[in-house]
């Protein structure tokens, strides 16, 4: 009898439903379990929970159940055993000793996830930093597990021979991590700084992961970032140009997406990333208004957007995914909100006019009065794209020009002599 070759590790998933918890929350919390699970590549062949009022600080469920769990891994020979929260240092020592097959939580699995989906320098650093932040205090009673890992979920990253190395070591790669991170969220914070001298609107999308912000970036700008109906398909932040109808050019933004109970570490690693959030002009929180759970999904984003102290920028909530949505679906309430299909052209637009709009009223409306010869002046304005209207005036031969700028702007300081109505405070410095 020929033996069966596995294309795919196997999983069993394990759940703690706590009493306290909120039921719903509980139920998505498993689902993306499983969704991360198969993000990762790895079939599931089992889930086991059990409803406690505590988790248990050993063995994390009771130890009939685990017993339990041992007996039907080994009966279903599964590679790997994921429990759905981040177990503590001497849980995961208990249960290494226990089970025959590899034991990872939540954030192991998320980790692995990103080491395979970073491609920046930055991306690759804020990764690595949290995976070694996870290691360090859980370096005691690794060899066993070590020693049988050979490749698969939970093992991307470091190594098996830099995660053999003494505390010391790992505290010095953590310093070194820090450091380089460090100089390139300098360099980010420069180009920021730059993008807010040049007056730039900015445009950040956020949201739940897999809600569809890559595919309205790269509907919008052309940009080719990956596409893909898993979690975390984007892990790197991508900033493209926007053209928006009036000729104005914005920048737009795509940050990785949210989700439930994202680990510690790499909300702490990933920080300088999600800073970018704070310096947005309009934010556009991406909601997939088909997901049975979205209102969970925009709490969570809300909480996300608080914690950065980003939650009085202007936000546009965008329901996407309309062409998906069920009739009769319930969508929370918001302030400002638009419903589309990234996928329709006519959306796009629609999309499109929104956001004009918060970039235009950011600005100052000014009345200008340039010369006829002056075509220099009406071709920057034209090109910046800030020209309201223009109107000709045969008797002073001059054309009469409306737009919208503000003082920061960079231009400012050539169009002010043409200001129709100068501010007499700054006009002797003209």
């Amino acid at each position: 009898m020929n033996d069966v070759i596995k294309t795919k590790e196997t999983a069993i998933l394990v759940g703690c439903l706590l009493d306290n918890r909120d039921e719903e929350r509980m139920r998505l919390s498993m689902e993306e379990l499983q969704e991360l699970a198969d993000t990762a590549g790895v079939e599931v062949l089992d889930v086991i929970t059990q409803s406690r009022d505590r988790i248990d600080p050993a063995w994390y469920l009771g130890t009939g159940k685990i017993d339990e769990l041992a007996q039907r891994a080994e009966e279903l020979d599964v590679d790997v055993v994921i429990f759905n929260d981040e177990l503590s240092p001497s849980q995961t020592r208990n249960l290494d000793r226990l089970f025959d097959c590899k034991v990872i939580d939540r954030t192991q699995l998320i980790l692995d996830i990103f080491a395979g989906r970073a491609q920046s320098r930055e991306g690759k650093i804020q990764v690595e930093l949290a995976q070694y932040n996870y290691l360090l205090p859980r370096l005691a009673g690794q060899g066993k597990q070590l020693s049988r890992l050979g490749g698969g979920i939970g093992t991307r990253g470091p190594g098996e021979s830099k995660l053999e190395s003494d505390r010391r070591h790992i505290r010095r790669r953590i310093t070194e991590l820090k450091q380089q991170l460090a100089d390139t969220v300098r360099t980010r914070t420069l180009h920021r700084e730059r993008r807010k001298k040049n007056n730039v609107f900015q445009v950040a999308l956020v949201g739940y992961t897999n809600a569809g912000k890559s595919t309205i970036l790269n509907q919008l700008t052309n940009a080719n970032t990956l596409q893909e109906n898993k979690l975390f398909a984007t892990l790197d932040p991508t900033t493209r140009q926007l053209s928006l109808p009036s000729g104005m050019e914005v920048l737009l933004t795509d940050t990785v997406g949210f989700i439930q109970d994202l680990p510690t570490s790499l909300v702490a690693a990933f920080r300088s990333t999600l800073e970018g959030v704070k310096e947005a002009d309009l934010i556009l929180h991406v909601v997939d208004s088909h997901h049975p759970d979205l209102q969970i999904h925009m709490e969570v984003v809300d909480r996300i957007l608080r914690e950065l102290k980003a939650e009085d920028i202007p936000q546009l909530v965008v329901f996407n995914k309309a062409d998906a949505m069920k009739e009769g679906t319930y969508l929370p309430p918001a302030d400002e909100w638009i419903l589309i299909s990234a996928l329709r052209k006519e959306d796009q637009e629609r999309l499109l006019k929104r956001i004009e709009s918060y970039a235009l009223a950011s600005f100052n409306e000014l009345t200008l009065k340039v010369p006829v010869e002056r075509g220099d002046i009406l071709s920057l304005l034209h090109r910046e794209g800030v020209e309201l209207e223009q109107h000709f005036d045969e008797n002073e031969e001059s054309y009469r020009v409306t737009v919208r700028v503000n003082k920061d702007h960079p231009i400012y300081g050539r169009i002010a002599p043409f200001l129709l109505d100068k501010p007499e405070i700054a006009e002797e410095s003209w």
